[in-house]
């Protein structure tokens, strides 16, 4: 019983070594929407770089211990960061392709 108890309590580090390994290779998201002619999408940016933040603060606070959910969660916030990226490109090709008026 203690054997398998030492190898359950083994490969449970090791999972949280991983996962917090793999959080630090998350990049953080950034604000890189222009404010002006996309202003709600650049405040979602906003938003998601100080969420990211406060994940980050939590992950210290509690010394790692949150069972790999907040890493996954800012690789979410990244995913969500590109994907307002995509967004906005996406319309600004639409504002360009509009003949002049």
């Amino acid at each position: 019983m203690k054997r398998r108890n030492m190898i359950v309590t083994t490969l449970a580090s090791a999972s949280i070594l991983c996962a917090m390994a793999l959080a630090q290779g998350v990049p953080p998201p950034y604000v890189n929407i222009d404010r002006y002619r996309h202003g709600n999408l650049a405040a979602a940016q906003d938003n998601i770089v100080q969420a990211f933040n406060y994940v980050s603060y939590a992950q210290r606070a509690n010394d790692g211990q949150l069972g790999g959910h907040a890493a996954r969660a800012k690789e979410l916030l990244s995913e969500a960061n590109e994907e307002l990226r995509l967004a906005a490109d996406v319309a600004n090709e639409h504002q360009d392709q509009q003949p002049p008026q």
